[in-house]
């Protein structure tokens, strides 16, 4: 073999050598090669296109074009038994080719849906992406590819316009959701990694959120290697809600490790950190005014909440009309006080004498002059001597 075979050979040898380790990574979300080493060996994670991200809401923009998101044939599984797997990294169902999405520019059909959760029960986080900062207990993602423009999804999955993911926030409450027992129920059957299960089919799409028209819509990449910048995200608004329970059997179910292995780490807070945006913008399908696309829970709460503003202003307005009532009676009593008590009452020395009516002021002085006469003429009938008899000595 001549010199520039043996070059030839060498550089093909090379070459499959550095190829070779990328497929045979074996990666997970800490240690060695946890997700912050994962652009050392999976290039596309360093991208500037990344996923999961953080949506700000007061910096969204409103499109007027996006519709309602359509699943199609969620709900047709011709009770065939679906197949639940436990791949390491995540709790995975298969879903039949027949499943499909629509309101989006191309027919999409249905691959997979998985989950993502934290650990140590609610309120810890384990959703990968965040509103406004905040995260939740947890996150299903259901995968589709581009049927229209491409075969399969290895030949999707590295296209821009290759797969269209829904992204699902899942909180923890009190009430139990029949729902995801569909999956949860079956964790006992793949509690290591590489293991899978039939599990009776049932209708998918009652694992989504009601409204399905108000989401949120950018360009991203898968969450886990080789992170390609290829999905279509849809995040909805509205979340899904789960018991305390289902949460914790997610977060405790499961290992991240093979049953052969000794070591039996748990399969836990399997989310990738939020991503930088860049230069992406989020799109949204509702606008803030638009109170006739509210879900039935936020009408439901916003009924109650009017309801109690009403109650409480009818209190304050009886408060008020009984108020002006007491004080409307006690000045009406007190102008009755006034009334029956006048001031020449309260002060008698500075009240004048009543002067008589005189009905013939000419005949006045004769009439006193008479009044006087008698009096004079009964005087001196009384001075007048009466005779005595006389009497011997």
């Amino acid at each position: 073999m001549d010199s520039l075979g043996l070059f030839m050979l060498s550089l093909l040898l090379c070459s499959q050598w550095t190829a070779a380790p990328a497929a045979e990574i074996t990666w997970s979300y800490t240690g060695s090669v946890g997700q912050w080493q994962w652009p050392e060996y999976f290039p596309d994670c360093a991208g500037t296109s990344q996923s999961p991200v953080d949506v700000v809401t007061t910096q969204t923009k409103y499109d007027p074009s996006l519709g309602p998101v359509t699943p199609l044939g969620y709900d047709q599984h011709n009770n065939r038994p679906f197949t639940l797997y436990n791949n390491g990294h995540t709790v995975g169902l298969e879903l039949p080719e027949w499943m499909g999405l629509g309101g989006l520019p191309w027919l999409f059909t249905a691959v997979q849906l998985h989950l993502h959760w934290g650990s140590g029960g609610p309120g810890r986080g384990g959703s990968e992406h965040t509103i406004n900062g905040l995260s939740a207990d947890a996150e299903l993602h259901v995968v589709h590819y581009n049927s229209e423009l491409y075969p399969n999804m290895s030949a999707a999955v590295t296209q821009p316009d290759g797969l269209a993911v829904l992204g699902i926030l899942i909180v923890a409450g009190e009430e139990t959701n029949p729902a995801f027992n569909n999956i949860l129920s079956y964790l006992s059957r793949i509690r290591h990694a590489d293991q899978k299960t039939l599990i009776p089919a049932f209708d998918v799409q009652s694992l989504l959120p009601k409204d399905l028209r108000r989401y949120y819509r950018y360009n991203g990449s898968l969450t886990t290697p080789p992170c390609h910048q290829s999905v279509t995200w849809t995040l909805f608004r509205e979340r899904v809600q789960i018991s305390k329970a289902q949460l914790i059997k997610m977060e405790t179910m499961l290992h991240s490790s093979r049953a052969e292995d000794d070591d039996g780490k748990m399969l836990q807070d399997n989310y990738r950190a939020i991503q930088p945006l860049h230069h992406r913008v989020v799109l949204t399908s509702f606008s803030a005014e638009s109170g006739e696309q509210l879900s039935s829970g936020e009408v439901t709460a916003i009924v109650i909440g009017v309801m109690c503003g009403c109650v409480a202003l009818a209190v304050v307005v009886r408060f008020i009309v009984k108020t002006i009532k007491f004080f409307t009676l006690l000045h009406n009593d007190s102008l009755a006080v006034n009334s029956s008590t006048s001031s020449w009452d309260i002060l008698p020395s500075n009240r004048p004498a009543p002067t008589p009516r005189v009905k013939n002021p000419e005949k006045e002085p004769e009439k006193i002059q008479d009044v006087v006469l008698n009096c004079t003429s009964d005087g001196e009938k009384k001075e007048e001597p009466t005779s005595s008899p006389q009497t011997e000595p």
